[in-house]
């Protein structure tokens, strides 16, 4: 089973190695990160590069596809051969999923048209002008495809993903190895939950936001 992970410039780390995790468990499982060319891509911190060792052309028909989110304007940033790319492998995967804004990336290619998608919350609306029809849920199947809210919900998704492929008990085997026991300090990992000067914070730290007040 061939596992293509995207990767562009400023995409978010946890959103890629948090599934990778998980999904290079699987029996039987090649993980590739791809990217429009092999070599160091950076995140979005700038802090951290991640190796693409293929191009997209390398694997041009992957059986799962995952797409990484990021801040700002991630469709361009992954670029147009990208979401030919996408595109292209969704014809023939058996499974297409994103994390974070990463829906967004899938929606632009014109994935989304009609189907129920999750993204980090503060992209929801976006999500909804690219077609899609926005579910506040951490993770959505919606046939094949299957999207993430944010961040740390990539863990879950692929959790989730891995008993789909392989059956509950491997997908619990998973969790155990990695010991993924959320247990936070504090209550706030939700708009719904969080204190509102946390929310309001955290919106006007978004590039996204701050891009769309600029405008």
């Amino acid at each position: 089973m061939n596992i293509a992970i995207l990767l562009y410039e400023r995409f978010t780390a946890l959103d890629a190695i948090g599934p990778y995790e998980v999904l290079s468990r699987l029996p039987g499982a090649s993980v590739a990160f791809l990217a429009a060319q092999p070599g160091p891509v950076r995140t979005d911190n700038g802090c951290l590069t991640v190796l693409a060792e293929h191009s997209l052309q390398d694997m041009p028909q992957p059986d799962v596809v995952l797409v990484p989110g990021g801040p700002g304007d991630v469709a361009e940033h992954a670029g147009p051969a990208a979401l030919d790319w996408l595109r292209e492998a969704h014809r023939t995967s058996t499974w297409t999923t994103s994390v974070c804004t990463g829906s967004l990336i899938l929606a632009a290619a014109g994935l989304l048209d009609g189907r129920r998608a999750t993204s980090h919350w503060l992209a929801m609306e976006e999500l909804r002008r690219l077609g899609a029809q926005p579910v506040s849920e951490r993770v959505v199947f919606d046939g094949k495809v299957v999207t993430a809210a944010g961040v740390s919900a990539g863990i879950d998704m692929a959790l989730a993903l891995a008993a789909r492929i392989a059956g509950d008990t491997v997908a619990q085997a998973i969790q155990l190895g990695i010991e993924y026991d959320p247990q936070p300090p504090f209550d706030a990992g939700s708009p719904r939950k969080a204190p509102a000067e946390v929310v309001e914070l955290v919106r006007s730290r978004s590039p996204r936001v701050q891009e769309e007040v600029a405008r």
